[in-house]
């Protein structure tokens, strides 16, 4: 049954007949993620969850939806864009983007999208505010996956880049892409400012200076158990919302 509601495993005979209320736009990106998981962690993670949640919203309400493909082009940190093959993209790419994918979504008659997002560093208000006024009709919404989990209820240790939570949703996902005897131990230096740290001012994190695995938190007691709770709960919130948005309960 997943395969109708995946772009990655449907084809054309899945869908022709079928109508398709909403779409969800898993965005993450290209990064290390400490020693032991992929690049694409942020898209494995914001895509699995995704198709996990448009099945219960089938299940719970019957409205079909259709998650596209993972964007992998994410927004980095001074410190990241250094490291090989991490792709830093500029706002105006990822506008240009989600820009292209609402206009064909809006010429199909697909007038509802969602982006579930798993990169940390990606923020899509201003986009949505701007294609709002060129799609008055058309519904954006934005959700940061990652954030709807209350991380001390699911985990030992709070998780902000490769640590315990991704590293524990991935093992439920993609358990072959993840080896914790590679990973480091996830040490991080935060910022001495305490006005940066109350976060009565805002700047980029140097990763360098940061993190010397490019993780900031312990992974090593991820238990696949514990991301399957995790991704459960997200999948859980996120199919209510796709329900309401759906069906334009609002306001």
């Amino acid at each position: 049954m997943n395969s109708q509601f995946d772009i990655l495993t449907a084809i054309y005979n899945d869908t022709k007949d079928q109508q398709y209320k909403y779409a969800v736009l898993p965005w993450g990106a290209t990064e290390p993620h400490n020693y032991h998981l992929p690049y694409l962690t942020d898209c494995y993670l914001s895509h699995g969850i995704s198709v996990d949640a448009v099945v219960k919203t089938y299940r719970k309400a019957g409205i079909k939806g259709m998650v596209l493909p993972p964007i992998p082009f994410g927004s980095q940190n001074p410190g990241q864009r250094e490291l090989p093959f991490c792709l830093h993209t500029r706002y105006e790419t990822q506008r240009a983007i989600l820009g292209d994918i609402v206009s064909s979504l809006n010429y199909q008659g697909i007038t509802t999208l969602i982006i579930v997002n798993g990169h940390g560093g990606n923020n899509f208000k201003n986009m949505i505010r701007d294609l709002a006024v060129d799609y008055p009709d058309f519904l954006i919404a934005t959700s940061d996956w990652f954030a709807l989990t209350p991380q001390k209820e699911f985990f030992d240790e709070i998780d902000d880049h490769a640590g315990e939570m991704e590293t524990s949703a991935m093992m439920h996902y993609h358990p072959e892409l993840v080896d914790l005897n590679l990973a480091g131990s996830g040490k991080y230096t935060p910022f001495s400012s305490q006005s940066l740290v109350d976060k009565t001012g805002w700047i980029p994190r140097n990763w360098a200076k940061v993190s010397e695995d490019t993780g900031i938190g312990n992974p090593q007691k991820s238990t696949a158990e514990k991301g399957a709770r995790c991704a459960d709960f997200a999948s859980e919130k996120l199919s209510d919302l796709f329900i309401d948005l759906a069906n334009r309960d609002i306001y």
